[in-house]
């Protein structure tokens, strides 16, 4: 009952969130930042960013931690819902009401409660969803997923093996609110995904689907599902089985940074990607395309945009 409720519970979490970016990135169109063409140093830099956090949350003391979360997951929900959600003053009312709801459920009830997992689940899954348009649509390509993906795949193994920084983090964040993981625990049962994981499915996912349409979108979520989701948790169990004891991280990049990779050059195998200005607008963004007037004419005859 354990092994399936994890490998569901898993299943279910990598599959929503990654399904919910690509929905919004066919629905939502974000505003771009001017920050030019998406390169090999913007990957550099953005894993030097996710090799000093820890080293940051890890030094922080413990109420302070909390604190620190909650304001960039407000800072990052005000950004990536902005095209959703355009009045701020609502904006800013809805994400207060959100992260008020997961601080009294972990006060109140607890933060091994079925309510706060809940809560906090939506609040992790909404982060991933707008960081993931935000970069895709910004300009993030599938190689670039690729390659932060591998690059992620020898951090993870060492710094859950060598240095095991991960497992530091996660004690550190233990019983604490707005933890950057999301799941569920129901008694004596768990299905816990990092937020940065479901972030390397969202994002693989969403590139996919933008590069290479329906067939990048099959690829991606089959490898989601089997290398993302089903392979750590059933590694996990499968260990505790034969050697007796349960390890106490299996890192899912392991298994899916590289497949994801090899996914890439698969289908690079149809030619090149395809870039935002190629990928079709949503309805909505094309009808208010259509009704604007003609500077000259003056008139609100529908123009090809």
């Amino acid at each position: 009952m354990t092994v399936l409720f994890q490998i569901a519970g898993t299943v279910v979490l990598a599959l929503a969130v990654s399904l919910g970016a690509v929905v919004f990135f066919r629905t939502v169109r974000v505003q771009r930042a001017p920050i030019g063409t998406f390169n090999g140093r913007d990957i550099t830099m953005t894993m030097g960013f996710v090799l000093v956090l820890p080293y940051v949350y890890l030094a922080l003391p413990g109420a302070t931690l909390p604190t620190l979360l909650a304001l960039a997951f407000a800072g990052g929900l005000t950004v990536g819902y902005q095209a959703v959600v355009p009045d701020g003053r609502i904006r800013w009312a809805l994400i207060a009401a959100l992260l008020v709801t997961v601080m009294t459920c972990s006060l109140a009830i607890g933060s091994d409660s079925p309510a706060y997992w809940l809560a906090n689940s939506c609040l992790v899954g909404l982060i991933v969803v707008s960081a993931t348009n935000l970069n895709v649509q910004g300009g993030m390509r599938l190689r670039h997923v690729a390659l932060f993906l591998l690059a992620l795949t020898a951090y993870d193994a060492f710094f859950a093996t060598v240095v095991p920084l991960t497992q530091e983090l996660a004690d550190a964040i233990q019983g604490y609110p707005f933890a950057p993981t999301a799941g569920m625990r129901i008694g004596g049962l768990a299905a816990v995904v990092g937020m940065g994981d479901l972030l390397a499915y969202a994002l693989y996912t969403t590139a996919a689907y933008k590069a290479y349409g329906r067939p990048g979108l099959a690829t991606a979520l089959t490898l989601v599902t089997l290398f993302g989701a089903v392979a750590p948790s059933a590694t996990l169990h499968i260990t505790t089985a034969v050697t007796g004891q349960e390890p106490s991280l299996v890192p899912a990049q392991i298994f899916f940074g590289p497949v994801a990779f090899l996914g890439y050059l698969v289908l690079r195998r149809r030619g090149p990607e395809r870039r935002m200005a190629q990928v079709p607008a949503p309805r909505a963004v094309r009808r208010t395309a259509t009704r604007q007037p003609d500077p000259v004419l003056g008139s609100g005859d529908p123009r090809p945009v």
